[in-house]
């Protein structure tokens, strides 16, 4: 079984999309935890509709604590053997596990293709994981852009993964989401959360961090 969790936060206007895109899935094997982190708008009350109609479907609620403590809540009661990460604004295909499930044999997570590149290299929302490959893991709280921590922890256990070409995640242009603007102090953070690693990693660690750093300067700096 997969385990899908979406963070919730205000997205009344997309979260039925969302929501009726996983429910349409050609493999049913798999449970919904939408975790609404103290939305202020209708998303707890459409998100429990959803949980009422299907048993797949789970609400879980806490105070707005930020996206990193709802995907840490939604991985905590987690229940399946791989776990997928979907923002409340976006939808995926109906073929989107399946073409994932099929392609995850012999390697820890599989990522598949999205044409908004920049985006490509640190997300986790393009991702199908194996549950273990993230045991222990978990996002930091209290800060942005901790999409870039959880992926190089998870290099930095030597995870296998196969890149496919397929594109069944369909990302929606919110110009309240996160990645829409710039947020200098938080890409500081990052960036001194990653040289903090770099002090205790490895030769192949190394590498990859300053990688990592390489990439994201990029990123900011044609952002």
């Amino acid at each position: 079984m997969t385990s899908f969790i979406v963070p919730v936060y205000n997205a009344a206007p997309y979260l039925s999309a969302c929501i009726e895109s996983i429910l349409a899935q050609t493999e049913q094997a798999w449970e919904l935890l939408l975790i609404d982190d103290g939305s202020t708008d209708e998303s707890a009350s459409i998100a429990s509709h959803y949980a009422k109609q299907d048993r797949r479907v789970s609400l879980l609620t806490q105070s707005h604590s930020g996206q990193s403590a709802a995907r840490n809540k939604g991985i905590e009661h987690a229940k399946g053997l791989f776990i997928a990460f979907v923002d409340a604004d976006d939808t995926i295909a109906p073929d989107w596990l399946a073409r994932h499930l099929s392609a995850i044999d012999g390697v820890d997570y599989v990522q598949s293709g999205h044409p908004r590149n920049k985006y490509q290299f640190t997300v986790v929302w393009n991702r199908l994981y194996r549950r273990e490959t993230i045991d222990g893991l978990r996002f930091a709280e209290g800060m942005i852009y901790e999409d870039v921590l959880f992926s190089v922890d998870i290099w930095l256990r030597g995870a296998s993964c196969h890149i496919t070409d397929y594109n069944g995640y369909h990302y929606t242009d919110n110009p309240q989401s996160t990645t829409s603007r710039r947020h200098p102090e938080a890409q500081r953070k990052v960036e001194q959360a990653l040289k903090e690693r770099m002090r205790h990693a490895s030769c192949r660690g190394k590498i990859i961090i300053l990688y990592t750093l390489t990439r994201l300067k990029l990123h900011f700096i044609r952002s």
